[in-house]
Parts: C-alpha cells; sequence; structure tokens
C-alpha cells in the first residue's frame, strides 16, 4: 500500500491493486490482512457488481455476538455454515458470513453506497481472498472480519483506492 498521512483516528485503507485491507491508527498497523473485491472491477452504478472508489464512514456494525459461521440475509443472521444454508443457494454461493460493516459514501460519486448494500463482510470462498471476486462489497476470511469487527467503530472513516 501506499504510505498514507498520518491519521490520529483509526481508518480502513483498502487498497485494490493489491487486495489488501490495512487498519491503523496514529501510523501504526493494527490489522492487515487480504481482501476481495468485485470481480466486475471499479464503478458506482447501481446493480453493477462494481467496489465503488473514495471517502467512506461505517454507518452500521451488523452481527456483534453471532457465532464466527453465521449466514446473513438481508442484514439479518440466516443460521450458521454450512448447515444453515438456504434451500436456494448450495456451499458455492457467495454468502455474507460472520459481521457485517456497512458502508456509506461521503462524496458525491459515491454518495449511493449504502443503497446499493456494499459492506466490508466475512466469506466463505477463502480461496479467492487476494483477487477480485465479489459482487461489488469487500470481503474478509472470517478470522480477520472478526479482527476487524473488534477494532472498528461506526463512523469510522473507510479509503477504497485503485
Amino acid at each position: 500500500m501506499t504510505p498514507s498521512p498520518v491519521m490520529a483516528s483509526p481508518s480502513i485503507r483498502i487498497n485494490l491493486s493489491c487486495q489488501e485491507l490495512v487498519l491503523e491508527k496514529s501510523g501504526k498497523i493494527l490489522l492487515q490482512c487480504p481482501v476481495s473485491s468485485g470481480k466486475a472491477g471499479t464503478g458506482h452504478e447501481e446493480g453493477s457488481g462494481k467496489t465503488p472508489t473514495g471517502h467512506f464512514r461505517i454507518c452500521k456494525k451488523i452481527g456483534d455476538g453471532e457465532p464466527e459461521d453465521t449466514i446473513f440475509i438481508s442484514r439479518l443472521p440466516a443460521g450458521r455454515y454450512p448447515t444453515a444454508i438456504p434451500k436456494s443457494m448450495d456451499e458455492h454461493s457467495d454468502f455474507i458470513l460472520t459481521r457485517i460493516l456497512w458502508l456509506d459514501g461521503l462524496e458525491p460519486h459515491n454518495a449511493n453506497t449504502r443503497s446499493r448494500y456494499i459492506y466490508i463482510h466475512g466469506t466463505n470462498d477463502t480461496k479467492l481472498l487476494g483477487t477480485p471476486a465479489s459482487h461489488g462489497c469487500i470481503r474478509l476470511s472470517p478470522r480477520d472480519m472478526m479482527a476487524l469487527f473488534a477494532l472498528a467503530d461506526e463512523g469510522m472513516d473507510v479509503f477504497i483506492q485503485c
């Protein structure tokens, strides 16, 4: 990742060119992990499957207290992976697991991020981490998502760059 200005408040920086997330505070890295962003690339269009770029904030943390393997459907816990896989899906489906950090865009070009339901969330498809493979969200391993969720706060700045 390119060096960033030292920020006193914690922030999350996601570099799409290297598919990496870094959470830092006062120049100290607290978490660094691989991610998977949109396989359709970057963009801000509704229904595009693309990952938006720019400045965001975490508008809502979802899933506190749920087991690490919880499947979320419409942001609600729906059971545990893989035993609670809905009949319309299989173990290879793109699940939202573990926890959700819902993003809200703070710039005109990404202002629709919240209504596009763009999250940072855990995934069952960990073998694709490090490559663009999502439907626009930022995916992490369940273990990394648990660590990030514990360190993140609602209102925290998130920066997604190419």
